[in-house]
């Protein structure tokens, strides 16, 4: 990425996933949202299946001289040159891993329609273009190594990330999540906003057990509408009821092939 302004975090990252990602070119349309998930598994609130389990820790505030003295002590353990740093101001930069952990589909901007000729003559094109998104699933527990200053906050790594793949979806439905494994069990534990994600990385020192960061849907339960289009939002409206009318026909099926049974053991049973 190129530079940044004067008191904007800068980012630069490494990619390290070689899965294949698949696209799948759709307009603004019905079918934008339909044919990966529905109202179902989007809106409605699931129990958890995994083993993971919330939990919320202190993390101490350190001196400048235990700051020094924790990126050395980093930087002697690892075996790659992904090493921490100490900036003359007190802070310091150093690389993150984040893991994608996205089961749904992103949306990216599609390729925008060349303009006509017309268009080019009356420098009109540029305005005239059609919007349209694509669907996109990004590349499934792809990892990504990101270099950042200890000051850089935990949604603005979130939003680095959705940058670099040009999503155009709101990054509030998005949360980043550590995870560490202590005393034979797992926690997952979603960072807030502000929260610094390298200093975190620091204090848990290089080891994954102890430390690993997730992108993840930011599923609290609660459905932020706002953090929907107005396409999206329709979309919902229609799956919703698709879903509404294919329940009710299954119901009837269901009462009319009882009814039928019911029917055929009255005619089979003799008068009297």
């Amino acid at each position: 990425m190129g530079e940044a302004d004067a008191g904007t975090p800068s980012f630069e990252m490494t990619w390290s996933s070689t899965t294949s990602s698949g696209y799948c070119s759709q307009e603004d349309s019905d079918s934008e949202l339909e044919q990966y998930f529905t109202a179902r598994t989007s809106l409605a609130r699931r129990p958890r299946r995994d083993q993971d389990e919330p939990v919320e820790w202190e993390t101490p505030d350190l001196s400048q001289a235990e700051v020094e003295q924790k990126i050395k002590e980093y930087n002697s353990q690892i075996n790659s040159n992904l090493f921490m740093s100490l900036n003359k101001d007190g802070s310091y930069t150093g690389f993150i891993k984040v893991q994608l952990k996205l089961v749904r589909p992103v949306s990216v901007p599609s390729s925008k329609k060349p303009p006509s000729l017309q268009d080019a003559r009356r420098g009109t094109g540029r305005g005239t273009a059609v919007r349209r998104r694509t669907s996109f699933y990004l590349p499934k527990d792809a990892v990504k190594h990101l270099h950042v200053l200890s000051r850089t906050r935990a949604r603005e790594v979130i939003e680095a990330l959705l940058r670099k793949f040009l999503v155009v979806d709101d990054p509030r439905k998005f949360a980043l999540f550590e995870r560490a494994e202590r005393h034979g069990q797992v926690y997952l534990r979603k960072l807030s906003d502000d929260e610094q994600p390298l200093r975190l990385r620091l204090l848990a020192g290089p080891s994954e057990k102890a430390l690993s960061f997730f992108l993840k849907e930011n599923d609290s339960g609660e459905v932020n509408w706002d953090a929907f289009s107005m396409p999206e939002l329709h979309n919902f409206l229609r799956i919703l009821q698709r879903e509404e009318e294919e329940h009710l026909r299954q119901i009837l099926q269901k009462y009319s092939y009882c009814r039928q049974k019911i029917q055929e053991a009255l005619h089979a049973c003799p008068l009297g």
